[in-house]
């Protein structure tokens, strides 16, 4: 098809709207908190409406494994793609239930071990600087003693790892951020929650989910269904080249995240990273990276270049690398699909310093380029409040209602679906 400019003129299709549904709920996609998290229902409805059983799924920017755990539960093979290893553990665990008595057996035993907690045999823990901006002695003396039982249970990685998540997506109740707020900011007046009280609430909560999970794939005979997130680049995979039926994903909003910063806490806690800035670089679209071009393969991506060049040049290089490396990544989305395969992105278009980002169409130009054929393209507003919708006009940062300089971003978002004609591209 020729693609319909601008994307804002497409009517919303009702059919993917999903009001009213909490399917970030279902199964193990609720473990821990993520940003920006894809929506269940929507990867349910592509893999059900678009795929067969027997393909494998491909997402290259998989996050907290959304698009693994909903293929894995539809008999789908998956490969993840992600730079974060905190995303890699959550999804190695949300998309590999356990026995549950093995849990259980574990659990009591941490359980066993929190009645011996004493503060003092903590205080001399050595951990990065930042965990004590982060936390006040006393929950981080009980925090590093659920870190040190977990890691030397006498058990499988697999079953570590399931605590590890447990503690993981407490961390953030139990410090000084902001409870409010996904960006990094101290909130002097919060009183963080009981590290033991909430951690018992996170394991059982999970367990239940685990148990869920694990029945229902043992029923469907797809519990042996392979899923795998490997800790790489988009935008230079060790994908086999033309073995992937479809790709699911969402890339990260331009501008919006440095999702970096927003892991940090469990980054430095379980030592993923030492130097925040040097971790920083691994990421994509950020105005740490090297680039220094303005100049993009997008027509419409080079306007809002330009528009922003004016305005702000160290936003617009960060615009020019965004849409630099999501060029690489297109290319990298043609290779690894079979011939006929589809290509599903899920992307918004937002404002940022007054010019506007139309990252969607700008996207489906970057496929259009990489050999891609536009199929179709699906607009849906965003009825749950999944990402920060409102920004500061002067300030491009997020905000909240009551900013008189405050509008609201990305209340709708597209579904590209490209298809790969042939391989001689």
């Amino acid at each position: 098809m020729s693609i319909t400019f601008p994307f804002e003129n497409i009517p919303v299709s009702e059919e993917w709207v999903f009001k009213n549904v909490k399917s970030t709920q279902q199964w193990t996609h609720g473990y821990h908190r993520y940003p920006a998290k894809f929506l269940p229902n929507l990867v349910k409805k592509i893999i059900e409406d678009y795929t067969d059983q027997g393909d494998t799924i491909a997402d290259l920017f998989a996050g907290c494994g959304t698009t693994l755990v909903e293929s894995k539960i539809h008999g789908r093979k998956s490969v993840g793609v992600d730079i974060n290893p905190v995303a890699q553990l959550i999804t190695d665990v949300k998309t590999n239930p356990i026995r549950e008595n093995l849990l259980i057996s574990k659990y009591k035993i941490i359980l066993a071990e929190i009645e011996s907690f004493r503060p003092e045999d903590f205080q001399q823990i050595e951990k990065h600087d930042r965990i004590d901006y982060w936390f006040y002695p006393n929950e981080k003396y009980k925090i590093a003693f659920l870190y040190q039982i977990i890691t030397e249970l006498q058990t499988t990685k697999k079953v570590k790892n399931f605590f590890l998540v447990a503690l993981s997506n407490i961390l953030k109740n139990c410090s000084k951020w902001l409870q409010s707020s996904t960006k990094p900011q101290v909130d002097p007046d919060k009183v963080p929650t009981d590290v033991f009280k909430t951690f018992n609430k996170q394991v059982k909560s999970m367990l239940k989910k685990n148990q869920l999970f694990f029945e229902a794939l043992e029923d469907l005979k797809f519990t042996n269904i392979e899923s795998k997130l490997v800790l790489e680049d988009a935008r230079k995979t060790s994908i086999k080249s033309a073995t992937i039926n479809a790709i699911i994903t969402s890339p990260p909003y331009v501008t919006s995240y440095e999702y970096a910063d927003l892991h940090q806490l469990t980054g430095y806690w379980f030592d993923y990273l030492n130097n925040l800035r040097e971790f920083r670089k691994n990421f994509i679209g950020t105005f740490y990276s090297y680039g220094e071009s303005l100049d993009s393969h997008s027509a419409i991506a080079q306007r809002a270049i330009n528009d922003l060049k004016d305005k702000n040049l160290r936003t617009a290089r960060e615009v020019a690398n965004y849409f630099s490396d999501m060029h690489d990544v297109a290319n990298e989305m043609y290779r690894i699909l079979k011939d006929g395969g589809k290509s599903f992105v899920v992307i918004g278009n937002t404002t940022f310093k007054d010019v506007k980002i139309q990252s969607a169409e700008i996207f489906a130009e970057l496929l259009d380029l990489s050999g891609f054929e536009i199929e179709d393209v699906i607009k849906r507003s965003i009825p749950h409040k999944l990402i920060p919708t409102i920004r500061d006009k002067k300030t491009g940062k997020f905000t909240t209602i009551n900013n008189k300089n405050s509008k609201q971003i990305y209340p709708e978002e597209y579904i590209i679906i490209a298809k790969k004609e042939n391989g001689n591209h």
